[in-house]
């Protein structure tokens, strides 16, 4: 294994998706299975059947997805398990002979000339991490990610950054699609179905089940949906129409995927080709409109990650970055680091943004001992130096 790197288990990943329906039959748990009796005092007593023979593994669900132009892989953003099973596609469809490429939500759109060079290897992983800049645009753990990445630059499989830059979604959010400007729109899909009563519907649900500030605006929520699902469906049809032999995989939110109303219905208008949503099915009902296949993985939690345990201030004016506070275990407060002491290094990595501070501690785990240098303010003279060796938690 390579130093400080994540292995991606490609056994491990297939091991967790051995139950597989090979049905569309993964639901929310708001969906009807069937419609309720008109007579509210008349029961519904329709009852879904499962066939136990229908389920397979997935080597099986592989040899089907070899007929598939565009595959559609879900996760919630967290879970390990549903990477390795994106994963396990990956690998198992590579290996079969396909010729592929990978599109990614978790990619935004105007850093694709990265991802190009860090496939071809002109760049480093860091260098990826800081040009697309990665921690500050999306957050979720890289680590989740990693074995993806580094599998298809170990193969040379083009990777597609799908998604709409964060200033126009952002913008949008404020103030609507009317308050681009005429520069911000021409970034942007020209058509837009806003025709599709269930999806407004299953967007209306998710705003109103969670907080927002008291002056958003549905109707603004609901224009960045439809140009997250258009965008990433737009940039994934031109890729296949000038790339006709590659078989794409989608890797998305299940939300952008479930029921083919997001991602998948306005990709495929765009471009009619063979295509498959494939979604964790734990946690959901039985539905048959919401996908194509349904994976049962186990969990699987990511080992856990070395952290310095301070609060920082990215705001903070000068070299490096400065420390605000601390967390209530903190190897850096315990190794003698104080508030106010501005991170310049960390091992041999040195420090500018809180993306520095993520990159530097990039496979590191709880338990090492890592030196950090910072500068220390003086009541007298200039700012004191000191190196400072931390354990991590």
């Amino acid at each position: 294994m390579r130093p400080n790197a994540m292995p991606y288990f490609p056994r491990q990943a297939l091991m967790t998706a051995t139950l597989l329906m090979n049905l569309p039959v993964l639901a929310g748990t708001d969906q009807p299975l069937a419609k309720a009796s008109v007579d509210p005092e008349v029961p519904d007593t329709s009852t879904a059947v499962v066939d136990l023979k229908t389920l397979t593994n997935m080597d099986q669900l592989l040899e089907k997805l070899t007929s598939k132009r565009v595959i559609f892989v879900g996760e919630s953003h967290d879970r390990y398990e549903d990477h390795l099973n994106q994963l396990a596609v990956i690998e198992g469809l590579h290996n079969r002979g396909q010729d592929l490429a990978i599109g990614m939500e978790f990619f935004q759109q105007p850093f694709q000339k990265h991802l190009d060079a860090y496939v071809a290897g002109e760049i480093s992983e860091k260098e990826l991490l800081r040009r697309s800049e990665y921690f500050e645009r999306w957050r979720f753990d890289y680590r989740l990610y990693r074995p993806i990445l580094q599998f298809a630059r170990a193969h040379r499989i083009p990777l597609l950054a799908l998604n709409l830059e964060k200033e126009i979604t952002r913008k949008v959010g404020d103030g609507g699609i009317a308050s681009l400007s005429e520069e911000e729109q021409s970034r942007i899909p020209t058509r837009i179905d806003r025709d599709d009563k269930d999806y407004r519907q299953r967007i209306k649900a998710v705003f109103d089940h969670h907080p927002m500030e008291q002056d958003t605006s549905f109707e603004h929520f609901l224009e960045v949906q439809l140009l997250w699902d258009e965008g990433m469906a737009e940039r994934a049809a031109r890729y296949l129409q000038k790339q006709p032999e590659k078989t794409l995989i989608v890797l998305a939110g299940s939300g952008h995927l479930e029921y083919g109303q997001g991602i998948p219905k306005r990709l495929l208008r765009r471009l009619p080709v063979e295509s498959a949503i494939l979604l964790n099915g734990r946690e959901r009902g039985l539905d048959p409109e919401i996908a194509d296949y349904l994976l049962y993985p186990q969990p699987v939690d990511l080992p856990a990650s070395g952290l310095l345990g301070v609060l920082l201030d990215p705001e903070s004016k000068g070299e490096g970055i400065a420390v605000q506070d601390f967390a209530e275990t903190s190897g850096a407060k315990d190794a003698g680091m104080e508030k106010g002491d501005r991170i310049v290094k960390v091992g041999e990595e040195s420090i500018d943004s809180y993306s520095d501070i993520r990159i530097a501690l990039l496979g590191n785990r709880p338990g090492e001992k890592i030196p950090i240098e910072v500068l220390r303010e003086q009541l007298m003279g200039s700012d004191k130096r000191l190196t400072i060796d931390v354990e991590l938690h």
